[in-house]
């Protein structure tokens, strides 16, 4: 039976990201949360090849949603750096051989052969933005032909006016009625994931039509209605302003990178 804490297994990546990220940062090979990280990571190996309701919380029925998977992916990958790379005590090779399933199971249900792209859900056809994040979080390289051909399905099939949806609500069994706006913060993910592709000037152009949308005080809501040309949703909304942010950072980094000047070390890996 499904644990009820399990309606969003993206949750436990995000947290051992963050930790992981924190630890690394702190260029410590000490964690005073190593024993919450295990308990987190042991309660994961339970759940994780169990449906949920996906990043954005769907309130249709639960499925296999590509990106949970994802972030189980992620904690494993970050639990067993834990132990390689900063000597924490753990099962490293258990969470290897998870962290090799996950993938494995990821890539036989999670990606569209036929069309190349990953999917929003295993056995159906919808995308979703989050698929965008595939390489920002180190599942695949952002040049990965499987990756670019995500970036391009997400282009033709969930974008308005060059900006992303979260997904089609109409095809989504999202268990809401009507429609929304394109999804400010997805947009930005594109940017990051256009970059990583080596797509430099149309990342930059998309970042510029962007920072368009917002106020007059230069805030930006949640979403963006194209037809009517106005924000939409919550306003303002820190999840836009945060990807803002991320965007802003990659795109300058890579002018730094292709100007040949060197990036300070306390930047060159921010995340």
């Amino acid at each position: 039976m499904l644990r009820p804490n399990s309606s969003r297994l993206d949750v436990w990546g995000e947290v051992l990201d963050c930790l992981a990220l924190t630890r690394n940062s702190l260029l410590k090979h000490t964690d005073e949360a190593w024993d919450v990280q295990i308990a987190l990571m042991e309660h994961l190996e339970t759940i994780w090849d169990q449906p949920d309701n996906g990043l954005w919380e769907m309130r249709g029925p639960r499925r296999h949603f590509t990106h949970s998977k994802v972030m189980a992916w992620v904690a494993a990958d970050r639990m067993v750096k834990g132990v390689r790379e900063s000597g924490l005590p753990g099962p490293a090779e258990r969470w290897e051989a998870l962290r090799d399933q996950i993938r494995a199971d990821i890539m036989a249900n999670g990606f569209d052969v036929q069309r190349n792209t990953f999917v929003q859900s295993y056995g159906r056809p919808e995308l979703d933005a989050s698929l965008l994040l595939i390489p920002r979080v180190g599942f695949l390289p952002p040049d990965d032909p499987k990756v670019v051909g995500t970036i391009e399905a997400i282009q033709r099939e969930l974008t308005q006016d060059g900006f992303v949806l979260r997904y089609r609500p109409d095809q989504s069994d999202d268990g809401l009625p009507g429609d929304e706006g394109v999804f400010l913060a997805c947009s930005f993910w594109l940017v990051e994931a256009l970059l990583g592709a080596g797509r430099h000037e149309e990342s930059r152009e998309l970042f510029e039509r962007l920072l368009e949308l917002r106020n007059d005080v230069g805030l930006l809501s949640e979403e963006w209605a194209v037809k009517a040309g106005r924000q939409l949703g919550n306003t303002p909304q820190a999840f836009s302003h945060f990807a803002l942010v991320t965007s802003a950072l990659e795109l300058h980094q890579d002018t730094v990178r292709r100007s040949d000047i060197p990036i300070p070390p306390e930047s060159a890996d921010w995340r």
